[in-house]
């Protein structure tokens, strides 16, 4: 038995080490980096450029690095999950190199769960890259900073965050055997849950749906008074997928948040006529539970569909 364990484990060992160099050698992991460089020295810059505007001086801001770490958002796990897993099956179709591939003694589940970790692996490098970056950074130019401790929690929901547009992207890519596809169809979903069903949810208060989708999910504001005339008082949060790293992060500061929700009431065009009516609350800790375990039931579901499907493609020499 330790004989075949093992000899699973060379294998699995194997088909990471091929995926990892095969990123490598197309420059995506370089790719990668260069897209985490790019939006970590946007962050850190966006100060100093909006002064030499005309702006505010640049000041000391000890939350900058728990604060922009926390406030990524979706599109940024959205970009990253179509970088790292766009081709990662439907490539070695559109290439042919599935056929020698599948002709080394590897079962199509130990490839398919190689390149899943590879993927995973990729991600971990580049957001520790982006994290240690932004902290970093964050301490260069606006001095020393405060809840640094917190960072790797942020760490931890940023990749749970992006592990569920990742399978998207792979059920795409391995339904269609297409990265264009499989990137465009990721595009349609994200689009579909970030705009359109924010702006639903705002006019019919049905945004309880949102919290069942991967993405944005619902928005509320929590430590809030009376919505004034014109929004809502308080934090906004958001419920979905993309916010679990921010949510873990307010809960430890902010144990006792409740998280209220609105419907907007359009009566006219002036600002008289718009009215913002309370819905419901819950406790942050709920909302927290629940988008992990929406996250869960997601990842688990469309990774056993794109396993399922790789399995039983039919390969053509």
């Amino acid at each position: 038995m330790s004989v075949s364990h093992t000899s699973w484990t060379a294998k699995f060992l194997a088909v990471v080490r091929y995926e990892i160099l095969w990123n490598i050698r197309k420059k995506k992991f370089l790719g990668m980096l260069v897209v985490a460089f790019a939006i970590t020295t946007l962050f850190l810059a966006l100060g100093h450029i909006a002064n030499a505007f005309g702006g505010p001086p640049v000041e000391p801001n000890p939350d900058f690095a728990i604060d922009s770490i926390a406030g990524l958002g979706g599109f940024v796990f959205f970009l990253f999950a179509i970088v790292t897993a766009m081709n990662t099956i439907s490539a070695e179709f559109e290439s042919g190199t599935i056929v020698p591939l599948l002709a080394k003694p590897v079962s199509r589940t130990t490839v398919f769960l190689g390149k899943l970790f590879a993927a995973f692996l990729t991600l971990l490098a580049t957001y520790c890259f982006l994290w240690i970056y932004m902290t970093l950074g964050g301490f260069v130019v606006y001095g020393p900073q405060n809840n640094l401790h917190l960072v790797p929690l942020s760490l931890i929901g940023a990749l749970f965050s992006t592990l569920i547009w990742i399978s998207i992207v792979l059920l795409f890519g391995t339904l269609f055997r297409s990265s264009l596809i499989a990137a465009l169809g990721t595009f349609g979903v994200f689009l579909g849950t970030t705009i359109i069903g924010q702006i639903i949810a705002l006019v019919a208060g049905q945004g309880w749906i949102l919290t069942y989708i991967p993405g944005t999910g619902n928005s509320g504001f929590a430590n809030g008074g009376p919505p004034s005339q014109f929004a809502p008082t308080g934090t906004s949060v958001s419920t979905g997928t993309d916010s679990i790293g921010p949510n873990l992060i307010n809960y430890l500061l902010h144990p006792s948040w409740e998280v209220t929700y609105y419907k907007i009431n359009i009566g006219g065009t002036t600002p008289e006529q718009i009215q913002w009516i309370k819905l419901y609350s819950e406790p942050l800790s709920t909302v927290i539970s629940t988008s992990i375990a929406v996250a869960l039931v997601y990842f688990i579901v469309f990774v056993a569909i794109s396993w399922y499907v790789f399995r039983r493609a039919q390969v053509t020499e």
